[in-house]
């Protein structure tokens, strides 16, 4: 009786923490498929031609770059330099103000062999949206922002929880049957409910996986947050005060990327982000790398460059909670054994849009077999009750 009631509590659990976010969950799984091939997808949409030069061909000074990207813009403000280790280019990032989100915000592109610019890209506001920007952007926030990703994460934390749910029930249930019976010669109900319990539990650790990373990976903004709002401003507490560094006061940001390499010689340089921009230091460039392994590429390590000497300040220690962040982002998206493992992903996503489409069946079938059995039951007592009536 005991057992039976604890089957009853976990099946509710599992029931309706599947209804809640089955809807939201397969909008994740839709989304998510192009996003797993999504740096393919954009290069094959949007192909850039490079000089063909040696593999070793050495990067391009990083100060004539911003020189060019002055020129152009002299009004403007670099706001951070980004550095591709996929392709051979670097990205200027300018805007009008310090705000994150600044329409007129841009890029200018520069082949990073020859310090050659390749493309001018428009301002944000007038640049149409990449199939992949807006897969990203439904994928993550539901195109809310900060408000979306909170929600999708608790969608989540439901998902997770059906999860262990289902797989506490998955016993029980098999109690009396072979792994992977399909009563194909029951009714249409009971097939479905064989695949779907048979689906869900072989791929069981994968949705887990994929659950819990995804919540990870909708935190991320407050987990940022929280690290800038304690280490950060704790380490900068000691320039309180001091006037901020203008973009004419700033020394040489090929220095920097020198010092950084020459601090940390393991390490790939991933970005420059400038003194002033919202998501770095006042005093310092905020200069982020990352190592050269499959498992260390995923771990990010940023060093603070004095802005007006050029020397260096720290590297930062990043928090654990940011390393579990750092670790499970590309873990969600199969991004650690190339194309292998993404195809991989592939296919388990597709076999989870079977799971969770064949349990909104078995609701929609489950409540209309009970609501035309208590139908048929009351009519057989309706006619009961008249029998003599109709008889007389």
């Amino acid at each position: 009786m005991a057992q039976l009631k604890s089957i009853k509590k976990w099946f509710w659990w599992h029931r309706w923490t599947s209804l809640i976010c089955t809807l939201f969950l397969l909008m994740l799984c839709v989304t998510g498929l192009p996003l797993i091939f999504g740096d393919e997808i954009e290069g094959w949409l949007n192909p850039t031609h490079y000089a063909t030069l040696p593999k070793d061909t050495p990067m391009a000074d990083l100060d004539g770059m911003v020189k060019v990207a002055h020129g152009r813009y002299p009004k403007q403000l670099v706001t951070f330099i980004f550095v591709d280790d996929d392709e051979p280019q670097v990205l200027v990032n300018m805007s009008p103000t310090w705000n994150p989100v600044d329409p007129l915000r841009h890029s200018l592109q520069f082949d990073s062999r020859t310090g050659k610019l390749l493309n001018d890209e428009p301002p944000f506001s007038q640049k149409p949206a990449s199939f992949i920007d807006i897969m990203l952007d439904l994928h993550r926030g539901l195109f809310l922002d900060l408000p979306g990703e909170l929600f999708l994460g608790l969608m989540g934390v439901l998902f997770v929880i059906s999860i262990i749910s289902g797989v506490v029930l998955y016993g029980p249930f098999m109690k009396k049957l072979d792994f992977g019976t399909i009563r194909s010669d029951k009714s249409r109900r009971l097939k479905w409910l064989d695949l779907h319990n048979l689906l869900g539990i072989a791929t069981a650790v994968w949705l887990l996986v994929v659950g819990t990373t995804g919540v990870m990976n909708e935190l991320s903004t407050p987990l940022f947050g929280i690290w800038q709002m304690t280490d950060v401003k704790a380490m900068l507490s000691k320039y309180q005060g001091k006037p901020l560094v203008k973009q004419n006061e700033l020394s040489s940001v090929q220095a920097a990327y020198n010092t950084t390499q020459k601090t940390l010689p393991g390490m790939q340089i991933m970005s420059v982000v400038y003194p002033g921009n919202t998501f770095g230091s006042p005093y310092h460039y905020l200069v982020w790398t990352k190592g050269n392994t499959p498992l260390t590429s995923q771990l990010f390590s940023p060093v603070l460059v004095d802005a007006k000497s050029g020397k260096l300040a720290a590297v930062v220690k990043m928090p654990v909670y940011l390393r579990a962040l750092e670790l499970s982002r590309p873990l969600h998206f199969g991004n650690y054994g190339g194309t292998p493992l993404k195809i991989i992903w592939v296919l388990f996503d597709l076999v989870a849009i079977v799971v969770l489409i064949s349990g909104v069946y078995l609701w929609v079938v489950r409540r209309k077999f009970y609501r035309n059995y208590f139908e048929r039951l009351a009519e057989a007592e309706l006619t009961e009750h008249q029998s003599p009536t109709i008889k007389s």
